[in-house]
């Protein structure tokens, strides 16, 4: 799958109205009656707070009318009616908070769902998408969208469908009150008011959509620099990453910028178009006044009307660009699902029965690129509890072979069989359930040390937790620890030494016990003392099972029970240590080479 080059604009253009209509499965569950009950009661609340509001005019026109009245008895008739408008205000108030009590839950739901369904396809997708993708942006993305979706779909139900709802109204009204003068007027008011809110907002959007990739790539690029902490320490590139990032947070301020005075242009255009329709309708009703044709009260009804009325269309601009940039977060997240799986489950593809750890590469052909490749017709068989090194030059292979029996990749040609099984054919769940690995850089969860060893299986007791660490030798220095497997190993686990991440990774295998264990040039960024500890109880833990050791010091595999000998993804030699140097090929080549380096460093 290639790496991910999608722009703001092509995500603009893809956020259109269809991306709400796959969002109405999440809004409206096939199986939930409760929300689609809490969605009904939600849009009757709507309803009847909206026809309190179309009603309060009146109440308040009979108001006026009735003190312009002079006469002792309109005075209660007055108060009655300034009663009725509070009480209807009140009642309009009460009418729009239970709604939001009723539809919360609904709208909190359906966001929760599809970022669930998000976050699952992540953990789907294959390693190729997650290394050509950065994961601030990835995070940004899911945040960003289930912030927008929740407030876009207040703003569809409560907020635009209502409005549209008190336009029809309030035209009926006016013209079966002050015939279709103020009616046209209103309506070419309210096109004209949508039409320049829609072109500025439009313009917005861009810019807002420029900010969204400005901000997820200085978000991207800080996270970056931070997982690296190390690294920029080592190369005192600090005012480097800080420059890096000054310069992706300028360009977000210089959008930003270019965003809010735009707003301030949306405002000043839509106050001139409402208060020149708010003076010509009052002016309007005066004259009728002036000519006996309307009331007293009829100037403060079309007041309240044309209030009320632009009240939400005073937030107009916003509201259309939140729910456009609600469709756009929609849409990025709906692109995430439709990403395509590169390694997927055949059909009905049954679990893995591992009846022995035997594994057989056939003829495997496999390069990351098609114009690239790694392996060349590899073939190899390992017997179910043999201890298999592999080795080689750099370049040559060894770790690719790792994500291929994972299932990180599938083969471009061949077959890798795990106890008589084709791979493809089977889970991949089953697959790796059956493998254990212990690689280079143990990467480890921000959470306490029980948490890390007991990834190893969900279910694991505490006395199993223990029991692995005592498996792994590290059970000594946890209790020596104040907080002992509580305690925090940082982020990647970066408050550990190198040893002991690497026993809590032992730990960690031990527990998810598999009949087959990788260790992944495991010891190769330890010291010797350090590595001769590791290798003492990676022997210990590869009793009885079937292990591959990728290797680049040829001295931690000498006791293997056989060795491969990779070179440019071809399978060149094979067999034992002693019976590897007799062939005097690549291995004893290596083996030379890392004999004189080692001399050379004991000799300083």
């Amino acid at each position: 799958m290639p790496p991910d080059t999608a722009t703001s604009e092509s995500l603009s253009q893809a956020a259109d109205w269809t991306t709400l209509k796959r969002f109405i499965p999440y809004l409206w569950p096939r199986h939930d009656a409760v929300l689609k009950r809490r969605i009904i009661i939600a849009m009757m609340l709507v309803l009847l707070a909206k026809a309190t509001t179309l009603a309060l005019p009146f109440a308040y026109k009979r108001a006026v009318d009735s003190m312009a009245t002079p006469a002792n008895e309109a005075v209660m008739v007055a108060l009655s009616f300034v009663l009725a408008y509070a009480l209807g205000r009140f009642a309009s108030v009460v009418f729009d908070n239970l709604r939001n009590i009723v539809f919360e839950r609904v709208g909190q739901e359906a966001t929760r769902d599809f970022a669930e369904d998000v976050f699952s396809r992540l953990h789907r997708l294959s390693l190729r998408f997650h290394l050509s993708r950065r994961t601030g942006q990835l995070t940004k993305t899911i945040e960003r969208g289930t912030k927008s979706i929740d407030s876009m779909l207040y703003f569809l139900l409560f907020n635009i469908a209502p409005t549209i709802i008190e336009l029809i109204a309030v035209a009926i009204i006016f013209y079966l009150n002050f015939g279709w003068g103020l009616v046209l007027a209103t309506a070419l008011t309210v096109c004209t008011y949508i039409l320049v809110t829609r072109w500025i907002t439009l313009w917005r959007t861009a810019l807002r959509a420029e900010m969204n990739d400005l901000d997820g790539r200085a978000l991207g690029r800080a996270v970056d620099s931070l997982l690296n902490y190390e690294t920029v320490k080592y190369f005192g590139a600090e005012a480097r990453e800080e420059n890096r990032y000054a310069t992706s947070a300028r360009a977000y301020a210089q959008a930003a910028v270019k965003s809010e005075n735009s707003l301030g242009l949306l405002n000043m255009a839509q106050s001139l178009i409402t208060n020149l329709l708010m003076a010509g309708a009052m002016a309007y009703t005066v004259w009728g006044w002036s000519k006996g044709e309307f009331t007293t009260g009829d100037l403060v009804f079309v007041n309240t009307y044309l209030t009320q009325l632009f009240r939400p269309l005073d937030m107009l601009g916003w509201v259309y660009r939140t729910v456009q940039q609600g469709l756009i977060d929609m849409a990025e997240m709906f692109r995430l699902i439709d990403t395509p799986i590169e390694v997927a489950d055949l059909p009905g593809a049954p679990a893995l029965v591992v009846r022995d750890a035997g594994i057989v590469f056939d003829n495997v052909h496999f390069g990351y690129d098609p114009d690239r490749m790694i392996l060349h017709g590899l073939n190899f068989t390992v017997e179910p509890g043999e201890r298999i090194a592999i080795v080689g030059p750099s370049g040559a292979g060894k770790s690719t072979l790792a994500r291929l029996l994972f299932r990180f990749y599938d083969p471009q040609a061949g077959r890798i069989l795990i106890s008589g099984a084709d791979i493809r054919t089977v889970t991949q769940a089953s697959v790796r359930a059956a493998i254990g690995i212990v690689p280079q850089d143990s990467v480890l969860f921000n959470d306490t040390i029980g948490y890390n060893i007991a990834y190893g299986r969900a279910a694991a007791t505490p006395a199993e937790v223990t029991a692995a660490a005592m498996g792994a030798a590290i059970d000594g220095f946890i209790e020596r620890l104040p907080q002992g497997y509580h305690t925090q190993v940082g982020e990647r686990g970066l408050k550990l030494s190198g040893g002991e991440k690497q026993r809590v990774a032992i730990a960690r295998t031990l527990l998810k016990n598999p009949p087959i264990i990788l260790f992944d040039e495991a010891t190769s960024a330890l010291d010797s003392r350090t590595e001769q500890n590791i290798l003492t109880t990676m022997r210990q833990v590869a009793e009885h099972r079937t292990t591959l050791t990728i290797a680049h010091r040829l001295s931690t595999i000498v006791d293997a029970d056989r060795i491969l000998v990779l070179d440019q993804g071809v399978l060149v030699e094979t067999g034992s240590h002693a019976q590897l140097l007799r062939q005097a090929g690549l291995y004893a080549e290596m083996w030379s080479r890392q004999s004189v380096e080692q001399a050379d460093h004991a000799a300083v």
